[in-house]
């Protein structure tokens, strides 16, 4: 008996491979664009593991400074002869001809063992690592790294981008001979240990985390990602609802004559439920192998987007690690279970002798239409509430889940309503035929307009979000970049003699001095400005006191960016320790687009008090032309013309780095687009099977074939119309709460919100020629049907 159940349950999709292929087809891209995502979620983290494990980042309490990047070594010393157990750490950037690698020293007698870095793929002689020099390195970094004197050591455990070696060689290496960067303290230390204050009081104890600082900084990215693989799954999961929905009503028969010659119910639930498990577990293998491939493609601009955010380093290559391809299957089977979970109770509770005559198949998902609209109603009450209380992040993906499964669910009611108003002001028997018959089409097509709603939405709200960050960073960049020219890459010691050159010939000079450091507890920049009219002319302030830069010209006042403002709790009057004894209240918040750090300005005066060994790193001049600028400098000074670099130059490579940032984004709106589109057309397919009986007597009373097809093209076009204007409100919603909700605890900062109505007309036409394209395939064979087949539905009890 199971095997003959199994024979009919093989045979229906022999006989359907249209809906097999739907079937497939569906599931495996929504899993592919899910674990897609999940694989690059999952090689991301694990560069930040290999970083925390290689490097102590959150593993153990560190000792860093209170102030600036670096701290003598006798500071070191100090705390070692007091009984402290530390271990110092050197890090800092070394150019290489192919860009940076950050090299990070350390001292493998007082690390703790699980942070050693003498490893590899052999042995290294301690005595070589402490005075010859060795660097540890993955094979891409050890590549870029072989034009070093120093043995380069191939290690794939070590972070991308990286090196590790031994302290010494690192001072050496980044000229910082007798300083550190910060101190490993280890987990157990001695009774009766000198409070820190009193042995180093230029340091502070940061308490050991549960994940590194790159970590937690870019968890909100990730979760970015993870809902717009959920967003590309719950439209996959559509197509395969409204198939498995189709399926049911097709083997209503079969089941009926099954359960007629003697099988249990029991045993028929049991083996479809096997059938959609082994389907489910095909379908998610393909779409398993499809988001490797998805995966491999986007991960270098994921890598650039992290880097150019976050400056965190992400390894280019991708892995085959089983916590992404196992939850892809996961999610495939479940996704398959949820979508056919109604089918099977539905037949549990089907009578054994009930009809198997065909109905239409689209009336049966409006029966519960007013749940449904309760359920829209409640959802969007809810993302109200949250946007009203302002919870977090976390709260605030409530938000968009809420907002976007609400107006879905709304959506069909909401076309019914429009349907209804076009059949009351039709004209003509056409015309009321037309708007009825769409009408009842609607729910067979619900799923699919659904999952057209949540793409345009998605591709409304994502561009205007990324299309406001545009125009707000270009503004930006006019702004902040309003030197003719940038002196850049030059030796601190030739610095105050460029300075002086400059001025004597009737220049503008700004110099920029810096130093990485801690503010309020938080990673940050302290820069030290050269306040002039330049300054209050060009920079802009998201809040600020009157006379703000006259304060902090004077040494009276701070100004942050709103990075550290929003991450430190702090805002205007609020007092901010800078180090060296110095707390001055914050004058002005300003945005700083794109830079993942916080930031304080102070005076030059100032900054020269905390730091006097503190030299400029780079120059802004003004009034004068860049290559005069680097003509006068080869000549007076020897420096190559790439010292010099003018605005233009500047602009062009931050908009490179920008547009490449969000090409991720782009390409998640474009699949899901296409999924939609894929949905519409499989849902047509479907339905034009079973609207003969529906379409033959109309075709009888006159409409030709050709015109039939027209009328199915433009009844598609209508639909998606429909959708796509109700999708650009809720698109705009969605890109509200992004730049307004999200963008604040992502990145820092609140952008504003602008509008793009040609952008959005060019989405509409696209959406309206997804639709059209889908509906074409529908329409050509509905114009190709044979008459025979036509007449034939008259021949049968109907």
């Amino acid at each position: 008996m199971t095997r003959a159940v199994l024979q009919a349950l093989v045979a229906h999709w022999r006989r359907n491979p249209l809906q097999f292929f739907t079937f497939l087809a569906g599931l495996a891209l929504a899993t592919a664009l899910w674990s897609g995502v999940q694989a690059i979620n999952a090689e991301a983290r694990a560069s930040y593991d290999a970083a925390a494990a290689t490097l102590g980042e959150g593993r153990f309490d560190q000792l860093v400074p209170r102030a600036g990047d670096s701290f003598p070594q006798e500071t070191y010393v100090a705390l070692r002869r007091a009984g402290w157990q530390v271990s110092p750490v050197v890090e800092g950037s070394l150019r290489t001809d192919t860009g940076r690698v950050r090299i990070v020293g350390m001292d493998p007698l007082t690390t703790p063992g699980a942070l050693s870095p003498v490893g590899g793929a052999r042995d290294i002689d301690l005595n070589s690592f402490l005075t010859v020099g060795v660097l540890f390195a993955d094979a891409a970094t050890a590549d870029r790294l072989a034009g070093l004197p120093q043995e380069v050591v191939r290690d794939p455990s070590v972070a991308p981008d990286t090196a590790l070696t031994d302290v010494g060689v690192a001072q050496r290496l980044l000229d910082r001979q007798g300083r550190l960067s910060r101190l490993i303290v280890a987990p157990d230390q001695p009774l009766g240990l000198p409070p820190l204050d009193e042995v180093a009081p230029g340091l502070t104890r940061v308490a050991a985390q549960s994940g590194s600082d790159v970590g937690q900084l870019t968890g909100s990215f990730h979760l970015n990602l993870t809902a717009f693989g959920l967003l590309s799954f719950a439209v996959g999961i559509f197509i395969v609802h409204g198939t498995i929905g189709l399926v049911f009503e097709q083997r209503r028969g079969m089941v009926r004559t099954l359960r007629t010659l003697g099988v249990p119910l029991r045993r028929l639930i049991v083996l479809m439920t096997v059938e959609l498990l082994l389907l489910s577990l095909l379908a998610g293998a393909i779409g398993v192998v499809l988001g490797y491939f998805v995966a491999a493609l986007l991960l270098p601009d994921v890598a650039a987007t992290l880097e150019g955010l976050y400056g965190a380093q992400v390894s280019g290559g991708l892995q085959l690690r089983p916590v992404w391809w196992l939850s892809g299957l996961a999610i495939a089977v479940l996704g398959a279970g949820m979508a056919g979970a109604g089918t099977l109770w539905r037949i549990a509770r089907m009578p054994i002798l009930a009809s198997a005559r065909p109905r239409a198949w689209a009336m049966a998902a409006g029966r519960g239409r007013w749940l449904q609209g309760g359920a829209a109603v409640l959802l969007l009450a809810v993302a109200a509430g949250i946007a009203l209380a302002d919870a977090g992040l976390i709260a605030t993906f409530a938000l968009l889940g809420c907002l976007l499964i609400g107006a879905a669910l709304a959506l069909p009611l909401v076309l019914g309503a429009v349907l209804a108003l076009g059949q009351s002001r039709a004209k003509g028997v056409i015309g009321g035929w037309f708007w009825a018959d769409t009408r009842q089409q609607l729910p067979g097509l619900s799923l699919a307009l659904m999952a057209l709603l949540l793409a345009m939405a998605a591709n409304v709200g994502v561009s205007t979000m990324v299309s406001s960050f545009r125009l707000t960073f270009i503004d930006f960049l006019d702004q902040r970049l309003f030197a003719d020219a940038y002196v850049r890459g030059v030796d601190r010691d030739r610095m105050p003699g460029i300075e002086a050159f400059l001025q004597d010939r009737g220049a503008t000079v700004l110099p920029l001095l810096r130093v990485d450091s801690r503010l309020a507890g938080v990673p940050a920049e302290l820069m030290g400005a050269r306040v002039g009219s330049a300054y209050e002319t060009n920079w802009t302030f998201v809040a600020a006191r009157p006379e703000a830069w006259a304060q902090v010209a004077a040494g009276e006042a701070v100004i942050v960016n709103e990075q550290l403002a929003r991450r430190a709790g702090l805002w205007l009057d609020d007092m901010l320790d800078l180090g060296g004894g110095l707390r001055l209240p914050v004058a002005g918040v300003y945005g700083d687009y794109g830079n993942p750090l916080g930031q304080a300005v102070i005076s030059e005066a100032r900054f020269a008090g905390i730091f006097p060994d503190e030299t400029p790193r780079q120059f802004g001049v003004l009034d004068l032309d860049p290559e005069d600028l680097r003509s006068a400098l080869g000549d007076a000074f020897d420096l190559p013309p790439g010292s010099v670099v003018d605005q233009s130059s500047v602009k062009a490579f931050s908009l490179a780095v920008f547009e490449r940032t969000f090409t991720v984004t782009a390409a998640l709106n474009v699949l899901t687009l296409a999924v939609a589109g894929f949905a519409i057309l499989m849902s047509l397919l479907t339905l034009s099977a079973i609207r003969l009986p529906q379409l033959a007597p109309v075709w009888a009373m006159g409409l030709t074939r050709g015109r039939l097809a027209r009328v199915e093209l433009i009844r598609a076009l209508v639909l998606a119309a429909l959708t796509a204007l109700l999708a650009l409100p809720l698109g705009l919603a969605l890109a509200w709460v992004l730049l307004a909700m999200v963008n604040v605890q992502a990145f820092g900062w609140r952008l504003p919100m602008y509008l793009f109505p040609l952008d959005y007309a060019r989405l509409g036409l696209l959406t309206l020629l997804a639709a059209a394209l889908a509906a074409l395939w529908p329409a050509l064979r509905m114009a190709r049907t044979p008459v025979s087949q036509l007449l034939r539905v008259f021949a049968n009890e109907r």
